[in-house]
């Protein structure tokens, strides 16, 4: 059988007056008390304790709820060893017998006790009657506290108190007026026969037990396992057994031993630690408030996960949606300036322009100063220079006349206006060969030099 590590248990014990509630970390199958509360009505239950959340994924919590005694009837049935398979169906086989209502009316579970003898096997079978099992669990949803499992707290006790030999013990829980006794009766190193018995309190209360008890060691010996006089053992607190002791003892007329019982925080850890160590069969709790339980925590789960993505993804359009508007801010922000500069720009570039042209023809006037210069200064004595023209910002154009006898100078003078520089670069990037016409005796001569490109800081 798979065994289920839990994180924590909650044990829950309503009471007439208050409810008590333990939390138990239950980490490598032994408890420890984390919390302990009393809550007296209306004080709801602490969510964050009883509480299952997405948490619970990987943190198991376990939820069990005390049942209260008088709703319960104990028996004890011997059975054939089995398979542990087998033996719920063999108990179930058992219920018609053992029940005091009718199957369908009730519900059951059972414990099997450790001490068997033989071959047979000795179970303690619980059962309760449906009605006020579903009743008490309305009562807890109410109260936000969905369980797990559905105990009795004597069973527990029961199955953990020390058997020492044969004889009777006496389980007492007594309050003002009434008092629950649960009888136990070992022989033989069996659990014979339990009984649950709701007695009132006081002298009167002893006395019925006493009846009570007289019949049970009737059908003992009847049965053949009553062989010898019982030893009683009384199982109660201090201010119990003070009342109920002295009545016991006469009647009995045999010494009564005293068995200190568990306290209620120690009987929460007994029922946690038996749940963490999957030592506790018996759960009273129906097939059907289980499974609705089970699917209540999933649809919770879906729809916190469904409510969780929708504000995260409304948190997510709205910050789309600031940041959309900030953005836009800021650009209509840089709109505004560039509307605002757009007009200082555009002054700045015209500005700029003037000032290119107005260099350029600073430049061009320093050419053309440069041109009339080189000009000027190459042109041999026998040459006449009788134009110069400088047009387009990069064409100067010379002519002039010359006597026939001297026409070979006009060659020179175009080679030389070639190789013509200032501040150490060539002047022109081209000079045209010279056009020579004759008139009588004289020639008259024409060509076109292209200016370097001026450059312009």
């Amino acid at each position: 059988m798979k065994t289920t590590h839990w994180h924590s248990c909650n044990v829950l014990r309503v009471g007439a007056d208050a409810r008590q509630l333990w939390q138990f970390a239950t980490g490598n199958s032994q408890v420890t008390l984390n919390a302990e509360q009393r809550l007296v009505p209306p004080a709801p239950l602490p969510a964050k304790l009883v509480t299952k959340d997405w948490r619970t994924l990987w943190q198991r919590k376990l939820n069990i709820a005390w049942l209260t005694a008088e709703q319960v009837f104990l028996r004890v049935v011997h059975l054939p060893k089995c398979e542990p398979a087998e033996l719920p169906a063999m108990v179930e086989l058992q219920l018609e017998k053992l029940s005091p209502l009718s199957v369908n009316q009730v519900v059951w579970s059972f414990e099997l006790v450790p001490q068997s003898a033989g071959e047979l096997q000795t179970v303690v079978v619980i059962i309760a009657e449906r009605s006020l099992v579903e009743d008490f669990l309305g009562k807890l949803e109410s109260a936000g506290y969905l369980a797990d499992r559905l105990e009795l707290p004597f069973v527990h006790q029961l199955l953990t108190t020390p058997i020492d030999g044969d004889g009777v013990w006496i389980y007492l829980q007594a309050g003002d007026t009434r008092a629950l006794c649960l009888t136990a009766w070992w022989y033989g190193g069996t659990l014979q026969r339990v009984n649950l018995l709701n007695l009132s309190a006081g002298e009167t209360g002893a006395a019925a037990l006493g009846f009570q008890l007289n019949q049970i060691a009737w059908a003992g010996e009847i049965e053949g396992w009553l062989t010898a006089p019982p030893r009683w053992h009384l199982v109660a607190d201090h201010t119990a057994a003070a009342v109920w002791e002295p009545a016991l003892r006469q009647w009995a007329d045999e010494p009564i031993e005293r068995v200190p019982p568990l306290t209620s925080p120690a009987l929460a850890a007994l029922t946690a630690q038996r749940a963490a160590r999957s030592q506790s069969k018996a759960n009273l709790l129906p097939v059907e408030f289980s499974t609705r339980y089970q699917q209540q925590f999933i649809d919770r789960l879906w729809m916190r996960g469904l409510g969780a993505l929708t504000v995260v993804y409304i948190f997510g359009v709205l910050i789309y949606f600031g940041a959309l508007n900030v953005l836009k801010y800021q650009s209509g922000k840089v709109q505004k300036e560039a509307a605002s500069l757009s007009g200082l720009y555009t002054n700045a570039l015209q500005l700029k322009e003037r000032v290119r042209i107005l260099q350029e023809q600073v430049n061009l006037k320093f050419a053309a100063l440069d041109c009339l210069k080189a000009a000027s200064e190459k042109l041999p004595p026998e040459l006449t220079l009788t134009s110069f023209s400088f047009s387009k910002g990069n064409r100067v154009s010379l002519s002039g006349t010359v006597s026939i006898d001297e026409e070979n100078r006009i060659s020179k003078y175009n080679e030389d206006m070639s190789a013509a520089s200032a501040n150490g670069a060539l002047l022109f990037t081209r000079v045209s060969p010279p056009n020579i016409r004759h008139v009588n005796n004289t020639a008259s001569w024409d060509f076109e030099c292209t200016l370097q490109p001026v450059q312009t800081e």
